[in-house]
Order: structure tokens, then C-alpha cells, then sequence
């Protein structure tokens, strides 16, 4: 069981840096595009927040809670951890076959958190439905 969790968090892990990574030039291409869901108040939120929580950890020299969830449960079925540093450091490494320094992840994940910042001013994002409402509320009442 300890196995098939640890599998489900690497896909979980997968999907949110699938999302990171790749609503970033949606949200651009969406705004030029006129694509309503990209200015989303909920969805700009959840991309906001989960980017920075990324910077902050490797600011804070953190590896991600699910990257030692899932290594604390591969121990747990008798199976040897799968990475030694972070989550992205171990596919990009696998995929480049190149080991960075863990300040050039750190330098990326702030740098693409700026990148975020900076498109919530390009690619303003629609107010929240709960604004909208107290703000007509408001010019009706006075």
C-alpha cells in the first residue's frame, strides 16, 4: 500500500509541476488570445500561490513536503528512496543528464515567480464574483 501511495503522490507531484509550468504561457497566450478563462480570479490565485510556496521553499533550502512524503513511503514498503535532492533537480538531472547547483533552481523558481508577478499585470485576471457583487451593492445602496 505504502508503495501505490508513493506513486499517487508522484503523480499528484507531476500534475502541479505540469500546471506550473504550463499555465504560465497559457495565461500569456490566453490574454492575447482573449481567452476568457486565463483572467480566471480562482485559477490566477492557485497558480500564484503554489509558485511562490516553490520559491519559498527553495529560498528556505526546504525540499517539497511531497518529495519527502513520498521517499518516507517508498522506505516504508522497503524500497530505496528515489531522489536525493528535490522533486524537479532529479527529472531535469534525468533528462539532461547534467547535475545543476541547487541555487540554479532556486535562481529559476524566483525568477519564474517574477515572471508570474509581472504577468498579473499584463494578463490582469477578472475580479472575484464576491467583489463584483459588493461593489454593485455598494453603488445601489448610497
Amino acid at each position: 500500500m505504502s508503495s501505490f501511495l508513493a506513486d499517487l503522490i508522484l503523480v499528484v507531484h507531476a500534475v502541479i509541476v505540469f500546471f506550473n509550468i504550463g499555465a504560465l504561457p497559457l495565461i500569456w497566450i490566453g490574454g492575447f488570445m482573449r481567452w476568457h478563462f486565463v483572467r480566471n480570479f480562482a485559477f490566477r490565485v492557485v497558480h500564484l500561490l503554489l509558485i511562490g510556496f516553490i520559491a519559498a521553499e527553495s529560498l528556505l533550502g526546504v525540499i517539497c513536503p511531497l518529495t519527502t512524503w513520498e521517499n518516507s513511503l517508498r522506505s516504508n514498503a522497503g524500497l530505496e528512496p528515489r531522489y536525493e535532492g528535490g522533486f524537479i533537480a532529479h527529472w531535469v538531472h534525468s533528462i539532461l543528464f547534467y547535475d545543476f547547483d541547487p541555487r540554479v533552481f532556486t535562481i529559476g523558481y524566483v525568477s519564474f515567480f517574477a515572471l508570474l508577478l509581472l504577468t498579473l499585470y499584463v494578463v490582469k485576471p477578472d475580479a472575484p464574483q464576491w467583489w463584483v457583487r459588493r461593489r454593485i451593492e455598494n453603488r445601489t445602496s448610497a
